[in-house]
């Protein structure tokens, strides 16, 4: 796994555009656009689609990502149409101990709020909200300390993301996995901003459940992503009963012969019609490339593309979380409003084609293998032209 030089060619991307946005959402690989556009034109003739096609294609994709996040275990990965859907497998499964506790951060991504606070309503539970601590250079570590001291025996899970979405604080899933465990509380991730792009091990961490949307980090499209269900989820009741996920279902001649047994393991909680002629091809093309790109190098690119930049930045007056607690493809910078001007640095991205998100008093900066030294010289630029 050697380093990475810039992908760009791989991508068709405006020359005169600073896209460091890829938390937003991903720009397709040529590779994944003609994927899709073939996979379209394969209904055009379906007398050609045969039954195993039906699958062959899915578990092929199962066991991509399995690779990814670095378990063996492939049939325990399900696809998935998006992260409020992995989840809605997860509430609907979870054990609920009286009096029982609910473990979220604050500002989470909706998708990983709504599902839980449902769950607490109907079983008059405790949503636990955890918030970074108020010094900008510790709030990584405050936050971590926060999650381990709200865990008790009446937590039912931890659901957070191995970085926040908005700042890409980083968390100490091998701590937090620890007590959970202790505690008898399952780990319920949402990997959406961070699969694909920081390196993961389930192998290592041993989620209950991790969900990961496909069209960010993962490169892939819109409306199809993945999760890892764990040995926890293995008899669990499925939010649909979809015909494909039920035992020897790729006997077509014998679908009316009704099959009490569900396919082993997540293969019980993919999402009706997972075998997408058009999306999951696309699916296929992402991960082939990101596979053999390797996310520690993809991660190790985007280290070396930012280092500089960031010191300029901090020099201006830019607060940016030391490098130990957060992720380099996904950072929150701290902008002051006494060192600068929110309102001219906004009209400075749009002049100056800087794609980046506002997150309350943050920047999000999230850059991939696409971006060059142009484009982060281009945002150092509008911050030293906002500066007051």
């Amino acid at each position: 796994m050697g380093s990475l030089s810039c992908q760009k060619d791989l991508f068709d991307l405006d020359p005169e555009i600073h896209y460091l946005n890829a938390a937003y959402m991903s720009p397709n690989l040529k590779a994944v656009e003609e994927a899709g556009i073939k996979g379209i034109r394969r209904k055009s003739k379906p007398y050609l689609l045969h039954p195993e096609d039906f699958f062959t294609e899915v578990d092929a994709v199962r066991k991509q990502f399995a690779m990814l996040v670095e378990t063996e275990a492939w049939e325990r990965v399900a696809l998935l149409p998006s992260v409020s859907y992995g989840l809605a497998q997860v509430v609907q499964n979870i054990p609920v101990k009286p009096q029982g506790n609910i473990i979220l951060l604050s500002e989470q991504f909706p998708s990983n709020y709504y599902s839980w606070q449902r769950l607490a309503e109907k079983y008059d539970l405790e949503l636990r909200i955890i918030k970074p601590g108020q010094d900008l250079f510790s709030r990584s570590e405050a936050l971590n300390h926060a999650i381990l001291k709200a865990i008790d025996d009446k937590t039912l899970a931890v659901a957070c993301a191995p970085v926040h979405w908005a700042h890409g604080l980083r968390l100490d899933l091998d701590a937090i996995r620890a007590k959970t465990l202790a505690h008898q509380a399952w780990l319920v991730l949402d990997g959406t901003q961070s699969i694909g792009a920081m390196p993961f091990s389930v192998n290592r961490i041993q989620p209950d459940a991790l969900i990961v949307g496909g069209y960010k980090w993962l490169l892939g499209p819109y409306s199809l992503g993945m999760a890892y269900y764990g040995p926890a989820l293995d008899e669990g009741i499925p939010i649909e009963e979809a015909w494909i996920n039920r035992k020897a279902s790729d006997r077509f001649e014998r679908l009316v012969d009704y099959q009490p047994e569900y396919r082993p393991y997540a293969g019980r909680y993919q999402v009706g019609e997972a075998s997408n002629f058009a999306l999951l091809p696309m699916l296929r093309a992402a991960l082939d490339q990101l596979l053999d790109w390797g996310v520690y190098a993809i991660q190790s690119y985007c280290g070396q593309l930012i280092k500089e930049p960031y010191q300029a930045l901090e020099r201006l007056g830019v607060q940016i979380e030391p490098e130990i607690s957060r992720a380099s493809h996904l950072t929150g910078l701290y902008v002051p409003d006494d060192r600068f001007d929110r309102e001219r640095l906004q009209s400075l991205f749009r002049e100056h084609h800087v794609y980046v998100s506002n997150r309350g008093a943050f920047v999000r900066v999230a850059p991939h293998v696409y971006n060059t030294s142009e484009d982060l010289d281009a945002l150092v630029y509008c911050f030293e032209k906002a500066c007051r």
